[in-house]
């Protein structure tokens, strides 16, 4: 037997390399494999598994808008995002990619503003694309607007001077006079001081028109690209999240508020993508569940972005075509109060509204995110999810709070997250070829 017939080469690579699969359950319909290491199809694509890279800002992209790499990814974003897809993920996420300049969080975030084919932005994140598919994971990518919270710099260099946050200023490549909002002034500064965030400016009808576009421009350059799935990031207190809440929302037209008006431009960015990508494409959405503002004073008066409005949003999601909700918290105002004392607290919320969807007869996915970070609650946050569908609406005591289950910082402590959780599990799974005498 020739070598060539033990190792197939990985399609679509200008170089060798073999192709992987590795996360992948050796029988995954085996009645003892956990629910966490079955497959899940949405729409036309399959995950191997229920794990998730989520987005994590790498703030590593070229910065000058002078260059032509300005935002896109590079050679450090393959190595950082393909090793997570060499080491069994099922789904990996590129970073917040910003749909216009100004929406980048940092000079230094990636974009994919630039939606041209030949674009520096579409060949980069192509070339991350097919080294992943190589491994046998799916790629996502997050598109995002950062609003009023843009223009500041790397997170390390604030930390290395002593402050929470710094501005970038044109020096900095920063663009301190374009940043936006639903709201404008300086009572709608993110930190309440300045100083460490800019005075945004309100957006104008037609400036949130052509965000809608940009958004929906990212998104086809994406599937372009190779993407397998797009997902809105309405989470956080970046843009599309400002808009959603009385706090930060305090316009008088179509966009502002009524419950309606503030979830307008959301369902409008949303209604864009799923028209701009095939019928085949998952699209997701990243919500701020709760605003962690009971009892602030900033909330007294308009009240608060809370679980009920989620739920109440989650309700349309279907008939925009999304089909999944990812479920995180806060980020939208300085006086928040998270309640990190309990390490479950935005799996609960994804629990919560996983069970509300249920009980109305939806069937949006749920994604949880949030402290994550041994196997046995991962299984345990997912067990079930398929299997228990048709009896949630009664279903009391413990339930399956998510779908899939969405890993940060527990990656980059353990980028072999994965194959250790089987082990864990006593889950046979497959391996990298190249790392057969080591796992």
């Amino acid at each position: 037997m020739s070598p060539s017939t033990l190792v197939v080469k990985a399609d679509h690579l200008p170089y060798y390399t073999p192709a992987n699969n590795a996360g992948a359950a050796v029988q995954p319909r085996d009645a003892a494999t956990p629910t966490l290491f079955r497959p899940l199809t949405i729409r036309d694509v399959t995950f191997k598994n229920r794990v998730v890279v989520s987005p994590m800002c790498m703030y590593s992209a070229e910065p000058d808008p002078s260059s032509p790499l300005v935002g896109a990814l590079t050679d450090y974003h393959v190595a950082h995002l393909g090793h997570f897809a060499l080491k069994g993920a099922g789904l990996v996420f590129v970073e917040a990619s910003a749909v216009q300049p100004n929406g980048r969080i940092s000079p230094n975030d990636v974009g994919l503003w630039d939606t041209a084919p030949e674009s520096e932005q579409v060949k980069a994140l192509e070339r991350v694309v097919r080294f992943c598919h190589a491994q046998g994971a799916k790629v996502a990518v997050q598109l995002a607007h950062a609003g009023r919270k843009a223009s500041t710099t790397a997170p390390w260099l604030a930390t290395k001077a002593g402050k929470p946050t710094l501005k970038s200023d044109e020096d900095a490549f920063g663009w301190p006079s374009d940043i936006v909002g639903p709201s404008g002034g300086k009572e709608h500064i993110w930190d309440g001081t300045g100083e460490g965030y800019w005075t945004p400016r309100a957006l104008s009808t037609e400036e949130i028109d052509e965000v809608v576009k940009a958004f929906a421009r990212s998104a086809e350059a994406a599937v372009r690209a190779g993407v397998d799935v797009i997902e809105i990031h309405a989470a956080h207190g970046y843009l599309l999240n400002q808009f959603l809440s009385p706090v930060t929302n305090k316009r008088t037209d179509k966009y502002g508020g009524s419950f309606e008006n503030r979830t307008r431009l959301l369902r409008e960015v949303a209604a864009a993508i799923r028209a701009a990508i095939p019928s085949g494409t998952p699209l997701f959405v990243r919500v701020s569940a709760v605003e962690w503002l009971d009892g602030k004073a900033v909330a007294a008066e308009s009240g608060s972005w809370d679980l009920d409005s989620t739920v109440r949003l989650v309700a349309d999601l279907p008939e925009l075509g999304v089909d999944l909700v990812d479920v995180s918290s806060g980020g939208n105002h300085k006086d928040q109060n998270i309640h990190m004392s309990n390490k479950n607290y935005q799996i609960d919320l994804a629990g919560h509204i996983r069970k509300a969807i249920r009980e109305a007869g939806a069937s949006t996915l749920v994604g949880s995110v949030g402290y994550i970070t041994d196997a046995e609650q991962a299984k345990e946050i997912v067990e079930g999810a398929e299997e228990a569908r048709a009896a949630e609406a009664t279903l009391s005591g413990s339930f399956p709070r998510a779908d899939l289950v969405f890993l940060a910082r527990q990656f980059l402590r353990e980028p072999e997250w994965v194959i250790n959780a089987a082990k864990t599990l006593g889950v046979p799974i497959e391996k990298p070829v190249q790392f057969g005498r080591a796992v």
